[in-house]
């Protein structure tokens, strides 16, 4: 059995860190949701790391291009859906959802181009797609913290009461965008993979 490189251990390590994410989320205090934006920032680094080390060690595998990319969306899915229960968010349900079945169709689209013997590695408007993510779940993520001292703040700086209140909707809706143009990218891009199979 091969040893695990460096590269895919800090993958694995973003997987490892989404229960954690998960539990500190759904605790309402000022402190767990300081943790869950310490741990997600974590994971975004292992998320620039493990790509630098699979390409400076060279260490690229096809399982390693195929579990990057879903370590991203299981993570970045989370935090989505968590936003979706958080009502102070003001954040509906269909944007996470346009964005989760963006992942899915991409996702099926790459084990379809595995199937025949290829590998869809991530482009720049993928990668742009996923780091605007990254951006936008950190910044509505220091929202929860900030509405947490929001009692001591509001009344200090009352033009904060409307920035915590609505700012999350408008970077949700940003990123909705941005993930569904990057979607639509990626099927354009590589359709002949769809009619590779349909012509078996």
């Amino acid at each position: 059995m091969k040893k695990i490189n460096l590269a895919m251990k800090l993958t694995l390590t973003r997987i490892f860190l989404i229960p954690f994410f998960m539990v500190f989320m759904f605790v309402d205090n000022v402190w767990t949701r300081i943790f869950a934006l310490i741990i997600f920032i974590l994971a975004g680094l292992t998320d620039a790391f493990d790509g630098f080390f699979a390409r400076k060690l060279n260490v690229i595998t096809k399982f390693g291009v195929f579990l990057d990319p879903l370590a991203d969306k299981l993570i970045i899915s989370a935090a989505f859906i968590s936003f979706v229960s958080l009502k102070e968010l003001h954040i509906p349900a269909w944007m996470v959802v346009l964005i989760i079945s963006r992942e899915f169709i991409i996702t099926g689209l790459r084990l379809l181009a595995m199937s025949n013997g290829r590998v869809i590695a991530a482009d720049k408007t993928g990668k742009f797609k996923t780091t605007s993510q990254i951006i936008a779940i950190i910044a509505i993520l220091l929202v929860l913290v900030l509405n947490s001292f929001r009692k001591d703040l509001v009344p200090t700086y009352p033009f904060l009461h409307d920035i915590l209140t609505h700012a999350p909707y408008w970077i949700m809706m940003y990123v909705t965008v941005l993930t569904v143009y990057s979607g639509i990218t990626y099927l354009r891009k590589h359709k002949d993979i769809l009619a590779l199979d349909t012509n078996k």
